[in-house]
């Protein structure tokens, strides 16, 4: 099967990763609107928090792109039985390691937020929320290997369904358990930890139901051979294991920012989880357009075709600035209404509205730099994605303590350290897929 570059597939292997993200997102917005309007103490522990909980998540998410980079060459050489042989040890590898983590959380947590929290009562709302999210490591594990296995493949469309059951669960017990509605308890931030984990249960009974009913799991050798094999699991872990370190990294850097707002003061960093609710929402095409730039770069190498590889980019650049441009101008024009969708404090929405230019700025660098670092980790060269995030990250976190903390500039001076972070992203993956020698990629 060769893998077209023209727009239309990319197109078609994009949309439903980010119908996936807009499910997502919704389960973001409603997460930080309910929470802004139950409480700024709520709000700020649950973004931190959970910013600590997705540091937890990426050794998982990235072992599983791992396999999704793998399965993505095997899919482009047509070798679809050694998919299966793959999916199956990535079972054996997320289960013992969601078990560590979840021990990890419990014995550890409380010592290491607070060693990083100065707030005593977003200490202890932040304990609050972990101590129930933390379940949910077992089942979003298992739901980033279908999703591995779906992307890999190119067969994307049923991300876009278990991603909307999974945000119409969330929303729903969100309102219903933050604030105690249909005789249900009022569990505040407790809630919407709940909620979040029984949403992800839902996602994966639906993954289950599609793998085994809609699903030609006999072609690509799924669940047939249940047993560990040393050398599919190193296999796994020689692309997985730098990608694993990047997104911890990547993670550990968005905590560390907030870590560093959050000296400055609570209100602060409430401002600045509404403003990162309000990026994410803009960051929903790129993510789906860079999450097809590995899955399409790896489907084309596996075919031999190097040489199509930078026009490939290249278009899918194109069409995620094109497609992220379409959210600026409302962030631009009504600054002021997307920020009141969080919370009803005006002190918060006029905060959040002077943060929402350097995003929409920031977005147009993202857009180039992402989509081909993505790419580079799709030519299987992970560990130079790596060192391109490494060197970023030192130096991203280096300008925003320098700002917050030292020269105590203003909240939105801070969030500049963004174009600092996106223009060294950038260079280096296009310098790297301009001179290095990833075309001799073998995995």
């Amino acid at each position: 099967m060769n893998q077209a570059i023209d727009y239309k597939n990319i197109w078609k292997v994009s949309y439903p990763i980010i119908l996936s993200g807009v499910a997502q997102n919704i389960v973001n917005v409603t997460d930080t609107a309910f929470l802004g309007r139950y409480g700024m103490v709520e709000l700020g522990a649950a973004g931190n928090a959970g910013i600590f909980y997705m540091v937890l998540m990426m050794i998982g998410f990235g072992f599983t792109i791992g396999c999704q980079i793998i399965i993505g060459r095997r899919n482009g050489e047509g070798n679809h039985h050694k998919i299966g042989e793959l999916f199956n040890s990535g079972l054996f590898f997320l289960l013992p390691i969601s078990i560590l983590l979840f021990a990890f959380v419990k014995l550890f947590m409380p010592q290491i937020l607070s060693a990083l929290v100065a707030s005593d009562n977003i200490l202890q709302a932040s304990i609050d929320y972990l101590s129930v999210r933390s379940y949910g490591l077992f089942f979003a594990f298992f739901n980033f290997l279908f999703i591995a296995f779906y992307t890999g493949t190119t067969n994307t469309k049923v991300l876009t369904k278990a991603t909307f059951i999974q945000a119409g669960v969330n929303v729903v017990l969100d309102y219903l358990l933050i604030f105690g509605k249909l005789g249900l308890p009022e569990l505040g931030i407790k809630g919407a930890a709940l909620a979040s984990v029984i949403s992800e249960i839902a996602a994966l009974l639906y993954f289950a139901y599609f793998t085994y009913v809609k699903t030609n799991y006999k072609k690509y050798n799924l669940f047939q051979k249940l047993d560990f094999d040393w050398k599919k699991q190193l296999e796994i872990l020689r692309i997985a294991a730098p990608i694993m370190l990047q997104y911890f990294m990547a993670l550990c850097t968005w905590l560390s920012f907030f870590m560093i707002i959050e000296q400055t003061g609570e209100v602060n960093l409430a401002i600045s989880h509404i403003a990162r609710s309000i990026y994410m929402v803009v960051m929903i095409p790129l993510f789906g357009f860079s999450s097809a730039a590995s899955t399409l770069v790896s489907n084309v190498m596996g075919e031999r075709r190097m040489a199509e590889v930078p026009l490939l980019i290249k278009r899918i650049v194109v069409m995620s600035i094109l497609a992220t441009a379409i959210f600026l101008p409302i962030l631009l024009i009504f600054p002021s209404e997307v920020s009141s969708i969080y919370t009803n404090d005006v002190n918060l929405i006029e905060g959040a509205v002077k943060i929402l230019p350097i995003i929409c700025g920031a977005m147009l660098f993202f857009s180039i730099a992402f989509i081909t670092f993505s790419s580079v980790t799709g030519t299987g060269k992970t560990i130079i994605t790596l060192g391109i995030e490494f060197v970023s990250i030192t130096i991203y976190l280096s300008f925003a303590y320098l700002f917050a903390l030292v020269l105590d500039l203003s909240l939105a001076s801070v969030w500049c350290s963004e174009f600092i972070y996106f223009s060294f992203m950038g260079t280096l993956s296009i310098l790297y897929l301009k001179f290095g020698n990833w075309k001799n990629s073998v995995i």
